[in-house]
């Protein structure tokens, strides 16, 4: 068996991906699409994908929502105290 080798321009096919207008069924003249002949604007399914049960909705958010109150406390005591220091 001979395989083609790299850089070689007869291992390889080239495949066209525009169809030839002349060749495609549905055509208008002009390249137009009848209305009959468009695909369905959304796939047949229903929903987008299977149900999603591992992922908990409540639970794990009480510590990180914590964590950011106290954060944005420290924050506006820093600017209260420094705007009082500059009043004073």
């Amino acid at each position: 068996m001979i395989s083609a080798l790299s850089g070689d321009p007869d291992g390889m096919s080239y495949v066209n991906p525009d169809p030839d207008p002349e060749r495609s069924t549905g055509l208008e003249p002009g390249g137009g699409v009848p209305p009959g002949e468009t695909p369905p604007a959304e796939s047949s399914m229903p929903e987008a994908g299977p149900r999603e049960t591992h992922n908990p909705a409540k639970g794990w958010s009480k510590g990180p929502m914590t964590a950011i109150l106290v954060l944005v406390a420290l924050i506006a005591a820093f600017f209260l105290v420094y705007a009082i220091i500059l009043i004073v």
